[in-house]
């Protein structure tokens, strides 16, 4: 029987991030070879996938990457803010980013048959989450196209990785402008680029819901198609990004900035984790 020194062990946990018991059993049930020991390790870890298939990932990372004129923004979801501001989770993100990027994928399916490493982005995730002993996915995936990108990457935690990712694709010169757009669009939240974007479903049902509010706090009723088309606007204002008052200045609208700056935006995307 092979002896297992503390140097074997040490060596095995800094390359899978396992701990110390499960590490040095699985040394020496494999007799002290390490390439076995980190099959065992592996295979220990692939049979727990199974059991963490239920768990929720309420945690995890934003990246975002741009090349070949699209941008690619992707959130990486695990179980818990230890794992998420690990050294091994955020390079999984950087893998997982780079492969999703270089494949064009622009769904969570594509990007998990693209290839990493000998292998799909299924299999990696997989793998990484039997080391890590915490259920990982790649909640979602965007990919946008366009003439010029910026990305804004924002840290609620200064412990954590990025929470918050926004990529926008705009055309123009005035990267500056585009930048503080993205940051804009972090803090506001908005749902649609323009109010034309806005399904008319979405309209009725939020015109819907005004009326009957106006009406149950009594408003008269020859001023209700006002009051009520006065909410609508507002509404607008709130999911639109072309209609939003600027968050830098509250009397200008997003529409006014860009449109001073020189820039359109064609599109954007915006992650935040678990939400």
């Amino acid at each position: 029987m092979a002896t297992i020194s503390l140097a074997d062990v040490k060596a095995l946990r800094e390359q899978l991030g396992t701990g110390m018991v499960d590490t040095k059993n699985a040394l020496v049930e494999a007799d002290g070879d390490m390439e076995k020991a980190v099959e065992i390790l592996r295979l220990k870890g692939a049979k727990g996938n199974a059991k963490r298939a239920d768990r929720s990932t309420s945690e995890g990372l934003v990246a975002a990457t741009q090349e070949n004129g699209a941008a690619t923004l992707i959130e990486l979801a695990c179980e818990t803010d230890f794992v998420a501001k690990g050294e091994k989770f955020i390079a999984l993100a950087d893998k997982v980013l780079a492969a999703s990027a270089a494949a064009g994928a622009s769904t969570v399916e594509e990007a998990l048959a693209a290839p990493a490493d000998g292998k799909t982005v299924a299999d990696v995730i997989n793998d990484e989450a039997a080391i890590l002993g915490e259920k990982i996915e790649l909640r979602r995936i965007v990919r946008l196209t366009g003439d010029a990108f910026e990305i804004y990457l924002h840290k609620t935690s200064k412990d954590l990785p990025p929470q918050v990712g926004v990529v926008v694709a705009y055309t123009g010169s005035d990267a500056e402008t585009a930048r503080s757009i993205a940051q804009h669009i972090s803090f506001a939240d908005p749902q649609y680029l323009s109010r034309d974007d806005v399904p008319a479903e979405a309209v009725e049902k939020e015109r819907a819901i005004v009326t009957e509010i106006s009406k149950n706090e009594g408003k008269p009723e020859a001023a209700l198609p006002k009051i009520v088309e006065g909410r609508v606007q507002a509404y607008f204002k709130q999911v639109a990004l072309l209609e939003q008052d600027y968050a830098k200045d509250n009397k200008l609208s997003v529409a006014k900035v860009l449109a001073d700056a020189g820039i359109t935006v064609t599109g954007f995307a915006r992650f935040k984790v678990g939400a």
